[in-house]
């Protein structure tokens, strides 16, 4: 794997797309220092680079970047379509109403860019999850979303009253920021592509809980998520 100037890995590369691992704390858009996507495009020294999906600041792990036009197409297409399926990692450090199941509803605007979980479901944001104990206060979730809306995940487990450890926006503020990193992973990514089928896994590189051994053990038996679903 290629080292890159963002402290964080090449993962996959051909002609047609770019699988990079984000590091947490990353912009994903320049903002007032450049943003993931320049930093890629710099660090490939490509003329150009289509995002076809986002991570949030906060979240580290797996990005696709298509290399080509013909190529965003197709997968902008297969993300509408629900053909990209994407598991993510994330802790919490309060317990939750139920440790597996669905999260199901639509997503409202809520105060300062925030969202909330309606009991409605118009268009909703669809997520599931299983989730184990990493020791008494601490707990790894494995999360499966089925759409694409923004903060979901953060938003699904807010809801279950289990917000992501290090969540300035969705949990207790003053708590978030104890925390060395927002504890929200990009792990896996499935897809088929031009007939040709794609699977990639990354764990997290960072983050003192899930660099715990007892987390790590959790991960290691993750390492087919797709068969947990």
């Amino acid at each position: 794997m290629k080292e890159s100037s963002l402290n964080s890995e090449v993962v996959f590369q051909n002609t047609d797309f770019v699988v990079v691992s984000k590091p947490a704390g990353l912009n994903f858009h320049s903002e007032d220092s450049p943003g993931l996507v320049v930093l890629v495009k710099q660090d490939l020294d490509v003329e150009e680079l289509y995002p076809v999906h986002r991570l949030d600041k906060m979240t580290s792990g797996l990005v696709i970047f298509a290399l080509n036009k013909k190529t965003a197409q197709a997968f902008q297409v297969m993300f509408e379509q629900h053909l990209v399926q994407k598991f993510y990692l994330a802790v919490s450090d309060k317990k939750p109403k139920k440790k597996q199941g669905w999260v199901i509803g639509d997503m409202l605007p809520a105060r300062r860019g925030n969202w909330k979980l309606s009991n409605s479901k118009v268009s909703p944001a669809k997520t599931q999850f299983i989730s184990q104990s990493i020791e008494p206060g601490l707990r790894l979730y494995l999360v499966k979303p089925m759409t694409g809306k923004t903060h979901q995940i953060r938003v699904a487990l807010k809801s279950i009253s289990a917000p992501i450890l290090g969540d300035v926006r969705y949990s207790d503020a003053h708590e978030a920021k104890l925390a060395d990193r927002g504890y929200l992973h990009a792990f896996a990514i499935q897809f088929t592509l031009y007939d040709q089928v794609y699977q990639f896994l990354q764990a997290p590189q960072a983050g003192e809980v899930f660099l715990k051994p007892a987390s790590k053990q959790l991960i290691t038996r993750w390492e087919s998520p797709w068969d947990h679903f």
